[in-house]
């Protein structure tokens, strides 16, 4: 009796100490370096301390700048700079707001010259441009404009997934004890907060150099067959006739004649909006888009005129392929200019 009461003691006094290990590791997780220190982080810090865009993330109670995980020197000034405009994402914060918050009225330094250093710092460390920004927009006279989606993310999944472990831990004991299995709800997970959405597409936001050269790309499409439609009119003619015959294949020779001359200048236009970076190009094609769909959808039946030489099949797969595009043009116009 007195041996099984020692093993009893043992078992719980080294489960015990295991549980010790947890708690202590898990109050690690929970602190923030500063140096050779360890300060305890706030439970209000630990709720939003994270602010992530696209593959950054600001880091408010440590001062740090990362993209991928990687951290990215940057100066107190423009950290506070970004650090007000991404509290601000989508509002126009102005050059007074900015000089109040920053540059308090004792600071006797150019204000002008400092807030143009920070901003370019910023734009530097983010890859970003001024003359086509992804990231921090410039409104002439008036301030600045976080334009990407930001997410505030929890920075205590680290504590949580060691409680989820603990947790775990303690359930399979009690299972294995009692000659069940672990249960499956308690295992841990070790993950990561989704990259930035886009706040209407709900998709991650891609690089605008590659949205606008695909939309360019369609546009080249369409002048392709704009041009070869007008380029072989006669033959046109010809697959029309041999089908619709009578006043109907004029109407159809009429209609790629029309259509295709109008086309021209509109693929122009949108090729030459889409290589500038037309600024309000979401709001322009958000009007045209009624007539470029109704454009796009007669010059879906094109690839029926190659009828003799692609077969039904092929025919009937490219048209179905070519209903889509307008809509897809839509969403390439979204994801890389806003609208209005």
């Amino acid at each position: 009796m007195a041996t099984l009461v020692s093993q009893t003691f043992i078992a719980n006094r080294e489960r015990l100490t295991t549980i010790d290990q947890r708690l202590l590791t898990t109050n690690y997780y929970l602190a923030v370096h500063y140096g050779r220190d360890v300060m305890p982080m706030p439970s209000s810090n630990r709720e939003a301390g994270l602010l992530r865009f696209g593959v950054f993330e600001v880091d408010l109670t440590a001062g740090e700048l990362r993209k991928n995980g990687a951290r990215i020197r940057l100066q107190e000034q423009p950290f506070q700079v970004l650090t007000a405009l991404l509290q601000n994402a989508g509002q126009v914060v102005t050059r007074d707001e900015l000089r109040e918050k920053i540059w308090p009225a004792d600071t006797f330094v150019d204000f002008d010259h400092s807030l143009n250093t920070a901003v370019n710092k910023i734009r530097e460390s983010l890859g970003d441009s001024a003359s086509s920004p992804r990231f921090v927009e410039t409104l002439a006279r008036r301030g600045y404009r976080f334009i990407a989606p930001v997410d505030s993310v929890a920075t205590a999944t680290t504590a949580s997934a060691a409680a989820q472990d603990l947790a775990h831990d303690l359930a399979y004991d009690k299972g294995t004890r009692a000659g069940a299995p672990a249960p499956h709800g308690l295992d841990p997970v070790t993950s990561s907060a989704d990259e930035a959405l886009h706040a209407e597409l709900h998709v991650p936001i891609p690089r605008r150099g590659l949205v606008r050269a695909l939309f360019a790309l369609i546009q080249v499409m369409y002048l392709i067959f704009y041009v070869s439609g007008l380029a072989h009119l006669h033959a046109v003619d010809r697959i029309a006739t041999s089908f619709l015959p009578g006043w109907r294949a004029l109407v159809i020779v009429g209609a790629v004649l029309v259509t295709g001359a109008v086309g021209i200048p509109l693929r122009f236009y949108l090729l030459s909006a889409v290589a500038f970076d037309f600024r309000k190009l979401g709001g322009t094609f958000g009007r045209l888009f009624p007539f470029v769909l109704a454009l796009d959808q007669l010059w879906a039946i094109a690839p029926f005129l190659l009828l003799p030489q692609i077969g039904v099949g092929l025919a009937f797969a490219a048209t179905a392929a070519l209903l889509y595009v307008p809509f897809s043009e839509r969403t390439l116009v979204r994801l890389a200019y806003r609208e209005g």
